[in-house]
């Protein structure tokens, strides 16, 4: 089975042109992935490759343009190999025998203002050796003549490797004991995909089996009978935002209850953040503006989500008139305008694209919360919603 996107380990190889980032890239994947040439500018727009890259497992590499860029629209493709850092789990930095200069040192720079971590690869060590001062995790190489650039190569990034990937939490196997009885509430509304369930549901579902739990999945309208079926009340029940307010109706105090949102706010970014973000609902005033913000763009539908549902939700809660915006995809907008921001489940996003906006916006002091903890906040079941996480 393919890992997905999301999942994989995000590693970023970044650079001057014409240093061997493609070079090195093509070595270390065996394969023919980016173009080399001689010819400076050559990679113009991000290049990736999704591998298992063993001992590390799924991985994607993200092969950016030159650094220093002089050819037409150079501009923008630094531009974009620059936020292309939002993304990345963790950073390479290729130079060759000329060592590091502002160029590198501004993309360091932006590694360390977001906690990404990183090792420099010093190429073309067979024309001339330098040694790079003041950097812990330098491997000096030629890519072309090094039999060991692989094994090399995979040693440094275990050493620098994330311990958020290093130790991957569980989407809901660590909040139940191995067993537990679980029921998954899934609307078969609209939004769903016919004939199969959206990424989240079935990563949970997947998740559970994994932690040898017994999984129910029904839709909201059989939830009151299938709690009746059952022998003894669930260890948790699981439900789609988007039926919260029912489900929290039907299903007993007694029972542990959240939904998938909140699952993979706190998988895919940070819930401690999240729910503390949404608190400035209370203080939002008429003609603020909220930023609606989701990784992936889609069809949005007549009761979109996010373009309908959770602005809905909002100004009924605060009695305010509101301003929204939307913005969908990989780059992040100038947020200083907005007094809120409410992000999507992540879903389609790895979570370190998700911290680092959430980096990103507490820079700005502008408060960012999740289309799950915003809605159970809004139907005024936050504290229930988060209770198994134990957090204050």
């Amino acid at each position: 089975m393919k890992s997905l996107k999301s999942m994989r380990l995000h590693i970023g190889i970044f650079g001057k042109t014409n240093v061997g980032k493609s070079s090195l890239l093509n070595k270390i994947s065996s394969q023919s992935v980016s173009i080399v040439s001689d010819i400076p500018g050559t990679t113009t727009d991000v290049v990736e490759k999704s591998m298992e890259f063993l001992p590390v497992g799924p991985v994607n590499f993200l092969d950016t343009a030159g650094l220093d860029d002089k050819t037409d629209l150079a501009m923008k493709r630094i531009e974009k190999t620059l936020k292309i850092v939002n993304r990345c789990d963790v950073g390479v930095i290729v130079c060759d025998y000329k060592g590091i200069d502002d160029y590198e040192n501004k993309l360091i720079q932006k590694f360390n203002e977001l906690n990404i971590p990183y090792f420099i690869v010093v190429n073309k060590c067979d024309i001339q050796k330098t040694e790079i001062d003041n950097y812990r995790n330098v491997l000096y190489t030629s890519v072309f003549s090094d039999e060991d650039i692989v094994f090399k190569f995979k040693e440094m990034l275990v050493k620098i490797l994330p311990d958020d990937f290093v130790n991957t939490s569980s989407i809901v196997g660590d909040l139940v004991p191995e067993g537990s009885t679980v029921v998954l509430v899934v609307p078969i509304d609209k939004e769903a995909p016919k004939g199969r369930l959206i990424l989240p549901q079935v990563q949970t579902i997947r998740d559970l089996l994994d932690n040898s739990c017994l999984c129910y999945v029904v839709k909201e309208s059989e939830l009151e009978e299938a709690l009746q079926n059952l022998k003894s009340a669930p260890n948790l029940v699981i439900t789609d935002s988007q039926a919260f307010k029912k489900v929290a109706e039907i299903v007993p105090e007694n029972v542990p209850l959240t939904s998938f949102s909140i699952l993979f706010a706190r998988l895919k970014g940070d819930l401690k953040e999240f729910v503390k973000g949404v608190r400035v609902v209370e203080n939002l005033h008429d003609g603020d503006k909220v930023l609606i913000l989701e990784s992936c763009s889609h069809h949005a539908i007549d009761d979109d989500i996010g373009k309908v549902k959770i602005p809905e939700l909002l100004r009924q809660k605060t009695g305010k008139n509101l301003i929204f915006e939307h913005y969908s995809g990989h780059d992040f907008p100038d947020i200083t305008p907005y007094k809120l921001i409410v992000h999507c489940g992540a879903c389609m996003t790895n979570r370190r694209e998700v911290l680092s906006r959430i980096l990103i916006a507490n820079g700005k002091n502008v408060p960012i919360t999740n289309y799950g903890i915003a809605i159970s906040y809004c139907l005024g079941i936050l504290t229930r919603a988060v209770e198994i996480f134990k957090i204050e």
